[in-house]
């Protein structure tokens, strides 16, 4: 007859056994299919309970603009422990199509920006660069359901136009209109998160 003692060590061995093996099948990177609304921050806390994998979703999706992501996207999403090793791999599909829209993207602002000069300048342009960077990164083409661009504005806002000229101007103008002024804007940001 046993002892209990080697029982008990030998019942413990065997859930060691089915844990490792359990671990094991978690450890491989699950797909994550981007819905509307999403950001790659909101997705780290999902998988993560933090914000802080924002870097190592990018990378292991192959995206080259963490601030782009699109509706029906697949990422990547590396388990924990794979992203300690450095073991995750990159997506390769994810990454030439994310390098194709960044790359027209950036010939599109980069033409659409010479058009259009804002006219602020000093505290309002600091609040100007603030606001955009709390809303979209200071993406032009970073998308988050209904809103689009760098001051994530509506389409009915931007008349379909999202090149980055018309982005600046429609801001510009919805803020003078709304608010009087940027610092006004990113005073109303700060009491109730947008403006």
């Amino acid at each position: 007859m046993k002892s209990i003692k080697t029982l008990l060590l030998g019942t413990a061995a065997i859930a060691g056994i089915g844990f490792f093996a359990g671990a094991t099948n978690a450890s491989a990177a699950e797909a994550y299919t981007v819905q509307s609304g999403d950001t790659l921050s909101h997705i780290s806390s999902e998988f993560f309970g933090s914000d802080d994998y924002v870097n190592a979703i990018a990378e292991a999706s192959g995206l080259t603009d963490a601030n782009l992501i699109i509706v029906g996207q697949e990422l990547s999403i590396p388990t924990e422990e794979e992203i300690a090793n450095g073991t995750y791999t990159v997506a390769e599909t994810t990454t030439s199509t994310a390098t194709e829209t960044t790359t027209d993207t950036t010939t599109t602002d980069t033409s659409s920006t010479s058009t259009y000069t804002s006219s602020v300048s000093g505290s309002e342009a600091e609040a100007k660069e603030w606001i955009a960077q709390k809303e979209s990164g200071g993406s032009y083409t970073a998308t988050n359901g209904q809103y689009i661009g760098r001051y994530q504005l509506t389409s009915s806002y931007l008349n379909g136009d999202y090149s980055a000229a018309n982005q600046e101007a429609v801001a510009d103008a919805y803020v003078a209109s709304r608010y009087g002024s940027w610092t006004a804007a990113q005073a109303f940001w700060l009491a109730n998160g947008w403006y």
